[in-house]
């Protein structure tokens, strides 16, 4: 894009009242003149959309400008909308959840010219940043703010885009800070504008080369936090760190291999302990186990020939003609109980249910009957006339096993049990009372650092304090999967204290959860804590993947109770909250499900259709987490719910489990 090239903007109106009738929107008409008229032609209105006060829909729209990968794309993105403090004001967090980087200086423009209108100005709340090339910038919802906001950023905007838009700093600032407010049509006397200080050494040149060649983070379009760098190439180290060496003398690189998702999957399944064999009661707490062998009924069901209808019993004559009047001689109820032989001629009175009695081949609907007469007391039938002709023996009755015979195969090895599919029954009408089932595991989760305080608890964090969301949220996800949790706490970063809590939770569970402590520093404990003092062994200590690259995943070699050998596992997953939680339901889950015999291990995926470009890390996987909708025609569409990075703890909610993965 040439310094010359007109400047693509697009304009993003929200308003609920707008979206239905878009005659109401004044602001839209005036932003679109004051682009036009004071703008020079340095800018092109390439698109204007409205969408109500609903974050998702603004920030679907948002992306779907600012992840374009068209040449030139869309260089300003304006909101007018939404920015005050009502209930429906929602478009500020809508905006910051997807901007890479911030720009406080723009915001203080804006709020500088307002407030030299009106002390209300100071009630807005304007954003403004960059995602990928894009500038965006929010503006109030009334004309006359949208207008004034404007005003006050349009002349410095160009020069802005350009440098969003990747153009190379050293020759837009060439000739100096003068040049720029000549080439803007500004002086340094407006200060709305935001050029009182020095823009060519600190906040224009000196900014941009500092972290370009500065500190190593030039990464295109980039996002907020900078790519990692790496200047040397990684070799392969025995073991994790010692911690008693210090830290001059730990590993300058992790020793682990960077696995592919797949290759991680892999060793999992292959060194998780295969699932162990218990008896279960059938009782309302089986759902979810999964059988470990075939069930068999044990019964007839039914057990005896009853009657589908209510109606009589009868003894079908050769003919089949059972018209006439005929004695009703007892009844038979669904109740137990035991009904005298019934011969031809004689009829009884049966309900939907009950066993037929002794003698009776056949019964007949109540509706072909008619009451003829009544006992002397009224309170029963004496005599029915019985309408049907050429009636067959056997018809409604249910015979004795008609819907499931003894012995049969009813459940095999390997179904779960659910609790709406009808298992239980099934089993408790054969005759069941327990089965052989997977014991499902114990998990429980730990939490490491000495920066990590209980959430709940009171008063303001100190400085350095991190609250633990990821206990409670792991613990949380893990039970809402079926598998009885136990709060193992927080463990200090002092590896004795961390040996033994880990030493004491293999004794209470299965598999062990921990979150932090997986990197490189020299309070990253974990790895050497389960090599060097439990004798565990790490299966790997990287993932290529974001987030989550430094999941960690161990078996640990303990005695049952018995004496016999046996292993345990343990994941270590990053201190990240987004990255904790994605990694649990891509790693931690298909070993949980391998463990009590569920398959196949790990979450079901869909094909979705991609609602918007998803601009994605070439070198590694990367997991999004996405809002699915249906499209009217059925078809899933996923739309990236913003800025994936590995620190957003704000991002996770359940719409993780419909997480998209691209590559």
């Amino acid at each position: 894009m040439s310094a010359s090239s007109p400047l693509g903007v697009a304009l993003l109106i929200v308003s609920t009242t707008a979206a239905k009738d878009p005659s109401t929107d004044a602001s839209g008409t005036l932003l679109k003149d004051v682009i036009e008229q004071e703008g020079g032609s340095r800018w092109q209105l390439v698109d204007t959309k409205i969408v109500p006060d609903d974050v998702v829909q603004i920030q679907r729209q948002i992306m779907l400008w600012a992840d374009m990968t068209v040449p030139g794309g869309i260089n300003l993105i304006l909101t007018t909308g939404g920015t005050g403090f009502a209930v429906a004001d929602n478009t500020p967090e809508a905006v910051s959840a997807l901007l890479h980087k911030q720009a406080p200086g723009i915001v203080h423009g804006m709020l500088s010219a307002s407030l030299s209108v009106t002390p209300f100005a100071m009630m807005s709340r304007p954003v403004a940043g960059v995602r990928n090339k894009s500038v965006i910038i929010t503006l109030p919802g009334s004309p006359k703010g949208a207008k004034e906001n404007l005003q006050a950023v349009l002349k410095t905007l160009p020069h802005a885009c350009l440098q969003a838009a990747g153009q190379d700093s050293r020759s837009l600032h060439a000739g100096g800070v003068k040049k720029l407010e000549a080439d803007a049509g500004i002086s340094s006397s407006e200060g709305s504008a935001g050029h009182s200080h020095s823009h060519g050494g600190g906040h224009g040149c000196g900014h941009s080369h500092s972290h370009e060649h500065g500190h190593g983070h030039s990464h295109g379009g980039g996002h907020g936090h900078g790519a990692l760098v790496r200047h040397t190439t990684s070799s392969a180290n025995p073991m994790s760190n010692d911690p008693t060496l210090g830290p001059s003398r730990r590993n300058r690189e992790s020793p682990y291999p960077m696995l592919a998702v797949d290759e991680a999957l892999a060793q999992i399944k292959e060194h998780t302990p295969a699932p162990e064999v218990v008896t279960t009661k059938v009782n309302r707490d089986l759902p979810g186990a999964v059988l470990a062998e075939d069930v068999k009924a044990k019964a007839n069901v039914p057990a005896f020939r009853a009657s589908i209808v209510d109606g009589y019993a009868v003894v079908v004559p050769k003919d089949g003609n059972m018209k006439g009047v005929l004695p009703v001689v007892s009844v038979s109820h669904a109740a137990p109980g035991e009904a005298k032989e019934l011969k031809e001629g004689e009829i009884a009175r049966i309900t939907t249910g009950a066993p037929l009695p002794a003698g009776a081949t056949s019964v007949i609907m109540v509706e072909d009957t008619i009451l003829k007469t009544m006992t002397d007391d009224g309170k029963e039938e004496k005599e029915v006339e019985i309408l049907a002709d050429n009636v067959q023996e056997g018809e409604n009755i249910r015979e004795v096993g008609s819907d499931i015979q003894s012995d049969a195969l009813i459940l095999r090895q390997g179904e779960q049990i659910s609790a709406v599919g009808g298992e239980i029954g099934l089993l408790a009408a054969v005759g069941v009372g327990e089965v052989q089932t997977y014991r499902r595991p114990v998990v429980g989760v730990l939490s490491t650092g000495d920066e990590i305080v209980e959430h709940d608890r009171p008063g303001d964090l100190r400085l350095g304090e991190v609250r633990d969301t990821n206990r409670i949220t792991l613990m949380a996800a893990a039970r809402d999967w079926g598998f009885e949790v136990i709060d193992l706490g927080i463990a200090a970063d002092q590896s004795g204290s961390l040996e033994e809590t880990l030493r004491s939770a293999l004794r209470q569970v299965d598999l062990v959860i921990t979150t932090g402590g997986v990197s490189m520093g020299e309070l990253d404990l974990l790895k050497p804590t389960i090599e060097r003092s439990l004798g565990g062994t790490i299966h790997f200590g990287r993932v290529a993947m974001k987030p989550g690259k430094p999941t960690t995943f161990a078996t640990v070699p303990v005695k049952d109770n018995a004496g016999a050998r046996m292993r345990k596992v343990v994941f270590s997953l990053p201190g990240n909250p987004a990255s904790a939680l994605v990694t649990f339901h891509l790693f931690v889950l298909p070993a949980l499900q391998q463990m009590c015999g569920a398959t196949p291990a790990g979450l079901t995926e869909v094909p979705v259709a991609l609602a918007h470009d998803f601009a994605l890390d070439r070198r590694r996987p990367e997991y999004h987490r996405a809002v699915v909708t249906v499209g009217q025609d059925g078809t899933l569409l996923a739309s990236s719910t913003g800025g994936q990075r590995s620190s957003k703890g704000e991002k996770i909610q359940a719409l993780l489990m419909g997480g998209v993965r691209s590559e």
